[in-house]
């Protein structure tokens, strides 16, 4: 059945204008990468939030240039007010104290993350306004992410939302053509893609799971045309990231 992508749009605006006022905020402060996720979500807060939501554009040393000038396009094109805070200096005093950052794609792409956070919550608490998620439902479920870096956040009006939600909500939205066609990356290193590291499409990541939470068994959803091998890693990945989605135990 098609989902009412128009009637979802409404309620995420209404859902970010009730969040904040129930918190007591009046203004809103995300991360902009170029990606659709993070721009999918600043469309929605120009429209809850006006004048009173704020991006953050956070290009770090190995970030791609077309990511900041697709972000800056869509400031432009949707009126987005925005300040654009590099990380290059905050890397490079990781750099000289913390050894074999250089070395590791994947360990400096979560430093960048957590950097990231840091700027977007200091200039909440500087402003008074509310950090807004970017991380989508498939990312969640997948482990995709980094803790205390692009998984944190006040509210997340996108974080119950697939992969494959976001690019018709995208185009509900009226989203640059530019953004829609760019491969799913987060941007952590050059090069980065989602799907690349994953080894399938978020399409069909995004089929098993929706058939896992209809409550399909294994065997129906391989009856579906899916591969075996697709399953198997969404299993494991929702098994062993589990702990992203959750607090950290406690005793007693």
């Amino acid at each position: 059945m098609m989902k009412d992508y128009v009637g979802i749009v409404e309620k995420l605006i209404d859902f970010l204008k009730g969040q904040s006022k129930k918190r007591g905020f009046q203004s809103a402060v995300f991360g902009l990468s170029g990606g659709i996720d993070s721009a999918v979500v600043a469309i929605l807060c120009q429209k809850a939030f006006f004048e009173h939501s704020h991006a953050l554009l956070m290009p770090s040393i190995q970030s791609s240039k077309q990511s900041l000038e697709d972000a800056l396009m869509l400031c432009k094109l949707f009126n987005i007010s925005y300040t654009i805070l590099p990380l290059e200096k905050m890397q490079q005093g990781f750099l000289g104290t913390l050894g074999g950052l250089s070395d590791n794609p994947l360990r400096m792409g979560n430093l960048c993350a957590r950097l990231r956070m840091i700027c977007l919550y200091d200039y909440a608490f500087t402003h008074h306004s509310l950090v807004i998620g970017t991380s989508n439902k498939s990312e969640r479920m997948l482990g995709y992410g980094t803790i205390f870096g692009d998984l944190a956040c006040g509210v997340n009006p996108i974080g119950n939302l697939y992969k494959t939600d976001i690019y018709e909500i995208a185009k509900v939205l009226e989203m640059p053509q530019k953004i829609l066609d760019k491969a799913p990356s987060a941007d952590l290193y050059e090069g980065q893609s989602d799907e690349k590291e994953l080894g399938f499409s978020y399409e069909v990541l995004d089929r098993i799971m929706i058939f896992l939470e209809s409550g399909y068994s294994q065997e129906e959803i391989l009856d579906e045309g899916l591969s075996k091998e697709a399953l198997e890693l969404v299993l494991s990945r929702m098994q062993t990231m589990e702990f992203k989605r959750k607090m950290p135990e406690l005793a007693l």
